[in-house]
């Protein structure tokens, strides 16, 4: 299988199902999202085997395909430290965040303009370490981190193991390979504990660190090189 971009022939070691659409096969070989693609079909700069493309046109492994006359993005990546009191955005216009904090909880967000990385991150059948730190209201009970860690049924949905480090009477350190909507929230409510304080310190190999709150820094060299080979080569 090969992909053709400015004449140079890139190989990609991956077995996938052909024939496939156009607009799903280059959103699989990470070149841009569906409807990237098809708007890339619709501009006349995709071509399979030397013939123009059309929208649903489709490719067998042994095709070739090329883009022409396309620029290259260039995708940036941020770490931004979200504050308590306000709603889950960007400070910039060209950026979009991956996944939410709610407007009580703080800390570490990514920030990007990467739609390939989307649904790598975010969807529920891949496994990505999210890792918080969260203060309570009443002191911790004694069987809390055994239960807590070996999961919790939160109105009908059993949540996976997570790794509990008790802080002290009341904090613990949290970390998740999931996230359900105000998952540690409900979690805590269920085992009868409320949440003071909550704050998303890592996500993956992407730690907040001392970035202060409102602030946001690059994510480059090998941090990034790591993060994004998390993502982009999971099975």
């Amino acid at each position: 299988m090969h992909y053709v971009m400015n004449k140079k022939v890139i190989e990609r070691k991956i077995t996938p199902l052909y024939p496939m659409r156009i607009n799903k096969y280059l959103a699989l070989k990470k070149i841009t999202t569906r409807r990237g693609a098809d708007e890339l079909v619709k501009e006349k700069k995709v071509f399979i085997n030397g013939k123009l493309a059309i929208l649903g046109s489709k490719v067998l492994e042994k095709d070739v395909v090329e883009i022409k006359g396309a620029e290259t993005k260039k995708y940036l990546y941020f770490a931004y430290n979200k504050p308590i009191g306000i709603e889950t955005d960007s400070p910039r216009e060209d950026l979009f965040p991956l996944g939410r904090l709610d407007k009580a909880s703080h800390g570490l967000l990514i920030l990007t303009n990467d739609g390939r990385i989307t649904d790598a991150l975010l969807n529920p059948k891949y496994f990505h370490e999210k890792e918080y730190i969260v203060r309570t209201l009443n002191k911790l009970r004694s069987s809390f981190k055994q239960k807590m860690g070996s999961g919790v049924n939160i109105e009908g949905y059993m949540t996976k193991k997570c790794k509990v480090k008790i802080l002290n009477e009341f904090s613990f350190r949290v970390t998740l390979t999931e996230g359900k909507k105000h998952q540690i929230r409900r979690m805590c409510s269920a085992l009868f504990q409320e949440v003071a304080d909550l704050k998303r310190e890592r996500i993956m190999n992407i730690k907040l660190g001392n970035l202060k709150p409102n602030a946001m820094r690059e994510i480059k060299d090998e941090e990034l090189a790591i993060f994004l080979n998390q993502v982009l080569h999971q099975s």
